[in-house]
């Protein structure tokens, strides 16, 4: 798609009249109708605010040039999973599990691979094989490179010790020890729950990334354990295979 049909398309998908957005971005009404004809196209000051403002990257508001790859795990991106900056403006170097709201999620190579591992191994892909691709490629990537710079010298990973410390010593009967957080979005994770009022309700933003895990029940069976928590809240709940029939076991706010 060119230039132009993107912001026709996105003006349009938002509503917006080309007054409108012309008022959002700090420009003229004749300067949006350029761009929608193909005939100039926003300054990078005004890219930026373009992309936050419709959600997706300056690449895709280019009419996608090039392809987008996560700098830290390699992910091929689109505007649905990419990172975003603090101030909700898409970073279109990484994606929502490697970078959320400004912070890098993960500081251990080793534990990317354990989690990109998962999602590699298929009947084309043994595990052995997928382990091996990433430890040659990822350390390619620009994030592994400039590491040292973009590092928050361990207060990330200070803040995790702490949540792990915090659900241990909920000692939920029957979940084992959380070891590990990793980041998972809202979306692949907010599941219904069915209240004692009778209600059922959501307590994720799909959009935000979260820290949490799996765990299985050290009582045996189907169910598993899954735990959710950011700065505000911890979330546990118990779940049959693919998030069916999930029950929520606590809700605590920090």
């Amino acid at each position: 798609m060119n230039e132009q049909n993107v912001f026709y398309k996105l003006r349009t998908k938002s509503g917006l009249s080309q007054d409108e957005l012309a008022e959002k971005v700090f420009v003229t009404r004749q300067a949006v109708s350029r761009w929608e004809n193909g005939e100039t196209v926003p300054n990078t000051e005004t890219l930026k605010l373009l992309s936050k403002l419709f959600r997706v990257s300056i690449n895709t508001l280019l009419g996608s040039p090039h392809p987008l790859i996560c700098q830290c795990c390699g992910m091929p991106l689109d505007d649905s999973i990419i990172g975003r900056d603090k101030d909700g403006t898409p970073n279109e170097e990484y994606c929502q599990w490697c970078y959320a709201d400004g912070t890098y999620t993960y500081s251990n190579l080793d534990d990317l691979i354990d989690v990109c591992v998962g999602h590699m191994v298929n009947e084309n892909c043994t595990e052995d094989q997928a382990r091996a691709y990433l430890k040659q490629t990822l350390p390619q990537l620009d994030y592994w490179k400039r590491y040292e710079e973009l590092s928050d010298d361990g207060q990330f990973e200070a803040f995790k010790r702490q949540l792990i410390e915090e659900i241990n010593g909920l000692h939920i009967e029957g979940m084992p020890r959380v070891e590990k957080l990793n980041a998972l979005v809202g979306r692949f994770v907010n599941l219904e729950y069915r209240l004692p009022s009778g209600m059922n309700a959501k307590f994720l933003d799909d959009g935000t990334t979260y820290l949490g895990t799996q765990l299985e029940s050290e009582f045996g069976g189907d169910r598993c354990f899954g735990i959710l928590a950011n700065m505000d809240f911890i979330l546990i709940c118990t779940y049959e295979k693919d998030g069916v029939n999930p029950e929520l076991v606590l809700y605590k706010k920090r």
